[in-house]
Order: C-alpha cells, then structure tokens, then sequence
C-alpha cells in the first residue's frame, strides 16, 4: 500500500450532526477522513465531504458491536490513525421501565460497550507508535442523575469519567486524551431519542459546526476536558455542589415526557 503524505483521522457517528462537523474540521484541517455511521447516509456524507486533495472513506457499519467496530477498523488497510473522534452515540426518552429493553441496550452498547473497544483498539496502535490524538464525546448529562434519561446519562457519565482516567494512564506515552462535553445540540439527537415532546427537546440548542469546533481545537490543543457554553459551564459546576437528589428531580423538569406543551407541571 502507498504510503499516504497526510494523517488518517477516524470519525464515528459522522452522518450528522457533531461527527459530521468534526469530519468537516479535520478534511480542513490537513486530514484524510475514514468516517463511520450505521446507517446508509454515512456515505453521502462522505460524498459532501470530498474536496481538494483529501481522501475519503466511508463504512457503514454497527458500532454497538465488536464486529461493526472491526469492520471500521479493518478499512483503515492498515494506515496508522492519526486522530480518533469517538463521538458515536444514542440516546433514549422516558422512564427506564418504560422503555424498550432492546432500545436501552442499543444505547448501552453503542456508547459504551462499542466506544471503548474501539478507544481500547486505537489506543493500543497510538501508544506503540507514541503519537495520536484521540477525542470522545462525553456530555454534561453525565453530571446529573438523568431522571427520564436514566439510561442516556449514566452512559456519559462513564464517558466523561473514563476519559480523564484514560488520559492519566497514558501520561508522557504522547497519546492525548480529550473529552467533549456538550449540551442540547441542534442535531437529530432529540428525534432518535424520541424527545421531541419535552422540553430540552423542543427548546433552542447549540449549532453542532459550533460544538464541533470547540471539541476540534480543545483536542489540537492537548486539552483534558471542555464544556461547551457559559450556560452548560454553570450547570456543570452546580452539579458538583448540589445533591444528587436534587439534581434529579430538576433533571425532570426538561425531560418529562409532554413537559414541552406543559413546562411548569412537574416539580
């Protein structure tokens, strides 16, 4: 295989939204793109995407499992990856024992089971050759008990909390570690999750290009960790100080299912 003249970055769950943004950021930014998605738009992304000198791959493949994982790492023929944005995820509305079991493990697997295979894969690959940048997208979600969103939250919970742990074991090995933190973004996040009925669903949320760039650059810079938006800072820090008990049931006031027609019903 030729050697190739320019970094290879992976993006995962790049058909919309925040991975699509990243992928747009790191084509600019110098990169040949090998993105992912499970489902079929993934390529047409990728055709948006080409311009000018930059390769572009696509697979469409099942990120919640091992095999879907390995089939995106085996179209890499090889390549080492320069850059990897773990950002594929799914999220879920209403109550956990109302929710479908099949659903919920779908969302468990594919941000969690599926993210940290493929971190553990590329992690291995980056650490020999003692360079690579690796960003995963976490969420303030994972600060709060997610009343509703029980399932979604405890996810990125994890997320946020194994990047950091990640990031001090690979200390001095000139792999970074960044975690992207954001909150209600204008992505189709709302609609899969089966949101559009609440209130953090239906209210005004973040552009994904504006997300995507503060992840972009927090990660070009070595960053531990960004939480994207004055408004999110705030609740971030107030989630370290109020108790969980609480932060629960605020949690519910934006995420009960019909609270976007009837926002002042639950307390």
């Amino acid at each position: 295989m030729a050697t190739a003249s320019r970094p290879l970055a992976v993006i995962t769950g790049a058909s919309t939204g925040i991975g699509y943004e990243l992928a747009r950021l790191a084509a600019n930014n110098g990169y040949d793109l090998l993105i992912a998605a499970d489902e079929p738009e993934i390529l047409e992304a990728a055709g948006r995407l080409r311009a000018g000198s930059t390769k572009i791959d696509a697979v469409e493949a099942d990120l919640s499992t091992i095999e879907g994982n390995d089939q995106l790492l085996a179209a890499t023929l090889g390549r080492p990856i320069a850059a990897l944005f773990a950002n594929a995820g799914r999220g879920l509305g209403h109550g956990f024992i109302d929710q479908d079991f099949d659903k919920m493990r779908k969302v468990i697997d594919t941000n969690v089971t599926g993210t940290l295979y493929l971190v553990y894969r590329v992690g291995q690959q980056m650490r020999d050759a003692r360079e690579g940048r690796i960003l995963m997208t976490g969420s303030i979600a994972g600060f709060i008990p997610g009343t509703f969103q029980a399932v979604y939250n405890g996810t990125k919970a994890l997320i946020d909390s194994f990047s950091i742990a990640l990031r001090a074991e690979l200390k001095d090995s000139g792999v970074s570690v960044t975690c992207l933190m954001p909150g209600p973004t204008d992505t189709e996040f709302f609609r899969r999750a089966d949101l559009l009925d609440t209130k953090v669903g239906s209210d005004s949320e973040q552009p994904a290009a504006e997300v995507a760039k503060i992840g972009f650059d927090a990660m070009q810079r070595g960053d531990a960790d960004v939480v994207v938006g004055w408004r999110n800072k705030l609740q971030a820090a107030v989630a370290n100080v109020l108790p969980a008990t609480l932060l629960a049931e605020q949690h519910r006031l934006p995420t009960a299912p019909g609270s976007a027609n009837h926002p002042a019903t639950e307390s």
